[in-house]
């Protein structure tokens, strides 16, 4: 009876134990508000993100708005309507969530903007990202690279894509890429021989690989119709790299007598990886979504739990209203000489599925 007792006491201890891990790990509702599982890396944020945060013992909402703006808000508003604690969130036009970011405000929850800045708001309480400006640096300096300057001189027939005039982002990735191709262009290096230069004119709404793949079209037919070739691409993003692709290739590129141009990208995605491989792509630019991940879910984390969330930039992130205190990565220029050692020696992108 005595040896029944004591495993009855133990037994009891041992489920009241479990009973109190259960509730300290159940911190409450965390909303992650995604724009589209059309890109490969916002399914790769998501998942990440999602894990980050379960493992801190939150539970998850996690919602893809496959780039409808009324979708994305209706998403946010139901999962403010729910109770949560925090939201997470790569707004598709960020100027619009206004209203709902007023109610999760009054309702006590944090929003933290991901990747992309919302605009507008003083209800933004912080703001995860890489160093897009450097983002934008990088993409250059590979063209630069690829096209063997300063030691050939050109000139050199360029022409420049942007990303989503509506993403805060595109801004400063086009500005930071035009830090060092502006004062080539303007020596006469480097030509945009179609003469399109800003956002206004080279941006491509939605990062829609099709539409990108249409300009480049146009591009092509009025511009290089005379025999002269496109030297460089400056293409913000993998998906409209490949649609630029895909139109220089059904023009003669990518044969001896037509090599391919110097094609920027971002991201890192598996088909880009295996352009570049090819030789079609040139280069791209990885940001660690996992890294990302975890700082996001760290500052949550730490905001939700009375700590202090770790910060590494205050001024450069304006989003209208306030400065957004902000946590800044670094990203890295990646081609075929170092794609082996940064993207699968990391395990970003595993090597059989390369093959």
């Amino acid at each position: 009876m005595k040896i029944i007792k004591t495993l009855v006491g133990a037994l009891a201890i041992s489920l009241a134990g479990l009973t109190f891990a259960a509730h300290a790990q159940d911190k409450g509702l965390v909303g992650i508000a995604m724009p589209t599982k059309s890109s490969l890396r916002w399914i790769s944020d998501g998942n990440e993100l999602k894990a980050a945060l379960e493992a801190k013992g939150y539970t998850v909402d996690l919602q893809y708005a496959e780039d409808d703006i009324p979708n994305q808000l209706a998403q946010i508003e139901n999962m403010v309507t729910k109770g949560s604690k925090a939201l997470v969130i790569a707004s598709i036009d960020g100027t619009t969530l206004s209203q709902v970011l007023q109610q999760a405000k009054d309702s006590g929850a944090i929003t933290v903007a991901y990747d992309r800045l919302i605009r507008e708001s003083p209800n933004v309480d912080y703001y995860t990202t890489f160093d897009n400006f450097k983002v934008g640096v990088l993409q250059a300096e590979s063209i630069l690279k690829g096209l063997g300057y300063p030691e050939k001189q050109g000139p050199f027939n360029i022409e420049l894509f942007g990303g989503s005039p509506d993403d805060n982002n595109a801004f400063f990735f086009y500005d930071g890429a035009m830090s060092v191709l502006q004062p080539l262009i303007d020596k006469g290096v480097l030509v945009v021989k179609s003469g399109q230069m800003g956002m206004e004119k080279v941006g491509t709404l939605r990062w829609d690989a099709a539409v990108a793949q249409a300009r480049m079209d146009n591009i092509l037919s009025a511009n290089y119709s005379d025999g002269s070739r496109v030297d460089a691409v400056l293409a913000p993003y993998d998906g409209l790299s490949r649609g630029i692709i895909s139109s220089l290739r059904g023009v003669g590129y990518g044969s001896a007598d037509q090599p391919w141009p110097i094609i920027s990208g971002q991201d890192a995605e598996t088909p880009s990886i295996k352009a570049i491989i090819a030789g079609e792509q040139y280069s791209t630019v990885f940001k660690d979504t996992r890294e990302l991940a975890k700082v996001t879910a760290n500052l949550v984390d730490a905001a939700l739990s009375g700590g202090k969330p770790e910060i590494n930039d205050e001024k450069t992130y304006n989003n209208g209203v306030k400065v957004v205190p902000s946590y800044l990565l670094v990203p890295v220029s990646v081609d075929k000489s170092n794609y082996e050692e940064i993207v699968v020696g990391s395990g970003y992108i595993k090597a059989e599925d390369l093959k």
